[in-house]
């Protein structure tokens, strides 16, 4: 199963996303490789302060690199990749190789519009892969506000849905990114590890309910 955290907004916690996602399915003990895909390589830096992983991650960016990650899926129970900004090519590449692209968004105009070029590349994907999957999940949302109707009615408009459960504004994501460290080694009984907790679980819930890497890599299945 090939996961992609995409958007073409930065700071929309793509890294967080990817690289904590990648540990909770590592903790089920699911072979798991992780692709830093962003020129910025902030998964890499994080792996690099690393003396032991749970799982691979490598560094991979070039606009053809579809046929290979989906070559590297075949020896892996689930591959996660941290997708790049402002990367037209590198992002189409991503999308065709993946069975599932989170895109994550915070509430605010910015990151709708960037979200929104993200949809319409995967969109633009299907003419090739028809079941490709795409939801979107909020981010750094803030406790206690509403969220604006504008997430909302872009989704509709795009017939995208949006994970139930959201990725809450945390200093502990920053903290263990930067000692690179997972949200479960970090925090593992803090709410930032519950949003983890959350998100993945109904991530998965998505693959079991639409069986996703049946439909899109029929030679595995």
């Amino acid at each position: 199963m090939i996961t992609a955290f995409l958007n073409q907004k930065g700071g929309v916690g793509k890294s967080t996303l990817s690289t904590n996602y990648a540990a909770w399915l590592a903790r089920s003990s699911a072979k798991t490789m992780l692709i830093d895909a962003d020129p910025q390589a902030t998964a890499s830096t994080w792996a690099s302060l690393r003396t032991q992983a749970d799982f691979q991650t490598i560094a991979l960016s070039r606009e053809n690199m579809a046929s290979e990650v989906m070559e590297l899926a075949k020896n892996y129970d689930h591959v996660v990749i941290d997708g790049p900004p402002r990367a037209e090519k590198l992002a189409r590449a991503i999308i065709i190789a993946s069975d599932l692209v989170v895109i994550p968004i915070e509430p605010s105009g910015a990151s709708n519009w960037a979200a929104g070029e993200t949809v319409e590349q995967i969109a633009q994907a299907k003419i090739i892969k028809e079941n490709q999957k795409a939801v979107f999940l909020v981010t750094r949302k803030i406790g206690n506000t509403v969220l604006g109707r504008e997430i909302h009615e872009m989704a509709a408009e795009h017939e995208t849905p949006i994970l139930q459960n959201a990725v809450y504004q945390r200093i502990a994501f920053a903290e263990s990114l930067t000692m690179g460290k997972t949200i479960f080694e970090w925090s593992p009984n803090s709410p930032a590890a519950r949003d983890i907790e959350n998100i993945s679980t109904e991530i998965m819930e998505i693959y079991e309910q639409e069986d996703i890497s049946k439909q899109t890599h029929p030679q595995s299945a």
